[in-house]
């Protein structure tokens, strides 16, 4: 049996965390369910907790020691076998599963592609995809709306448009439908990867999404080699940057299986992360109306009533950016990570053996004790003041393998808030609070049911 500590109802809806040792058949059980909820509370108050369940494990919350892992240790903790063998299958060894040298010049080739430049190039498309949702959103009329479906909805429409943008053969709502089954199957923690069994032993569940994946595979290499015999007119997209990225060290470009995997990895991490964050922010202003107004009216004097954001707007939108800061620290996308140990280290003063499972519970880290005050609450002016240290806080990660996609995702995320703040007001629906719940990522179980009422 597990205890948990007690929800306080006066804060933001959190994942209640155990305060008893669970075995490894309550482990496998309970991170099916949920893999926040095998986190011990007493992760948000210590540097580093440490225990065995089948195998060693570390859970490491301290700053300096994720300085170490995630910066200058770096080749010695790549990611989990675990991580890889869920993520695999969809994404090939794409920039977010490789290691090493082919990470290397995968990054290389691919970092201009979200220079600031290019991104900003790429606001209107956010703004066009903010301005739909706002009409989806009034046409809906007086009733709840489940905005996490409509986040989705909304920033699917914007990586779709910035990666195949103009390819009319690229059926988009067939690559969604095969993204969401995968993501649905792969999320489910076997016991065989928690057991470490190698990739070709079958995972019941994963086959069934299998045909979805290839399928969605061979849509996209087609929808890749047409463009690069074609060509494309207007502003680059993704698609256009990456055909013509190369390694500035050894120039060497991307064949199609590997723009196919990144853009695949592009496409499934740059719109579901975006929209959960989208989510988050709308529960959050819901929660607190006096921040709503306060953000509205910020938006209000930059964007005016009924004024949809661009992004020249969001330099001049530091609140509504402090909602969305704030969001991701209670609720980051990716709410625990996991390395293995290549060699033997030392955290904290304990000793790290090759082959012991590193975990960084960022959901614990974005709330602990020592570093946050009043970590559990809703406060987006404690970004007004002092930044925490910077390996306290890792919604997209840190060192060299920090999110390739980070300023991409915050300009859309603040872009599409504030359009949405600039037309309506949002108010909580009683008794539906989502509850946080994370299998391949932090999601709001049961959605964002809020009512919306023009302004």
């Amino acid at each position: 049996m597990t205890e948990h500590r007690p929800i306080d109802p006066a804060l933001p809806v959190r994942v209640p965390l155990v305060t008893q040792p669970m075995g490894i058949w309550a482990s496998l059980q309970a991170s099916r369910r949920n893999v926040l909820s095998i986190i011990p509370d007493i992760a948000t108050r210590q540097p580093m907790v440490s225990g065995k369940t089948g195998k060693r494990w570390h859970m490491v919350m301290d700053p300096g020691a994720l300085r170490r892992m995630l910066l200058e240790k770096l080749d010695n903790y790549p990611k989990s076998v675990v991580t890889k063998n869920l993520l695999k299958p969809a994404i090939g060894e794409s920039l977010f599963i490789a290691e090493g040298a082919h990470w290397r010049w995968q990054r290389r080739a691919a970092a201009p592609v979200f220079s600031q430049r290019n991104v900003m190039n790429l606001a209107p498309v956010m703004s066009g995809a903010a301005e739909r949702s706002v009409a989806r959103i009034a046409q809906a009329g007086p009733r709840a709306v489940d905005f996490l479906a409509e986040m989705v909805t909304t920033t699917f429409d914007v990586i779709s448009d910035v990666t195949f943008s103009g390819d009319e053969g690229f059926d988009r709502d067939a690559v969604h439908g095969a993204i969401d089954a995968y993501i649905a199957e792969a999320g489910k923690i076997s016991l065989f990867d928690i057991l470490g069994f190698p990739d070709w032993v079958p995972r019941p569940g994963r086959i069934l999404s299998a045909g979805g994946v290839a399928e969605m595979k061979k849509v996209a290499d087609s929808a890749i080699e047409a463009r690069a015999r074609r060509g494309h007119d207007g502003v680059p997209d993704l698609l256009d940057l990456l055909l013509a990225g190369e390694d500035p060290e050894t120039k060497r470009t991307m064949n199609t299986a590997e723009l196919r995997d990144n853009l695949l990895t592009f496409i499934v991490a740059g719109h579901e992360t975006t929209a959960l964050t989208l989510a988050w922010s709308l529960y959050l202003l819901a929660f607190d109306q006096d921040i709503q107004s306060a953000a509205r009216d910020e938006v209000l004097s930059v964007v005016g009533k009924g004024g949809i954001a661009t992004g020249a707007d969001v330099a001049k939108l530091p609140l509504v950016r402090r909602v969305i800061d704030e969001a991701l620290r209670l609720y980051p996308p990716a709410g625990m990570i996991s390395r293995t140990a290549q060699e033997a280290d030392e955290l904290c003063g304990r000793e790290i053996r090759p082959g012991d499972t590193v975990i960084v519970p960022i959901y614990a880290l974005h709330r602990h004790h020592l570093l946050w005050d009043a970590p559990d609450a809703f406060r987006p002016d404690r970004w007004d003041k002092t930044r925490p240290d910077r390996y306290a806080y890792l919604p997209f990660g840190d060192g060299p393998r920090i999110c390739i996609g980070m300023s991409f995702a915050i300009q859309e995320a603040v872009i599409i808030l504030a359009s949405l703040l600039a037309n309506h007001r949002f108010d909580a629906i009683p008794g539906r609070s989502p509850e946080p719940v994370m299998i391949l990522t932090l999601r709001p179980e049961g959605g964002v049911w809020l009512e919306a009422k023009p302004l």
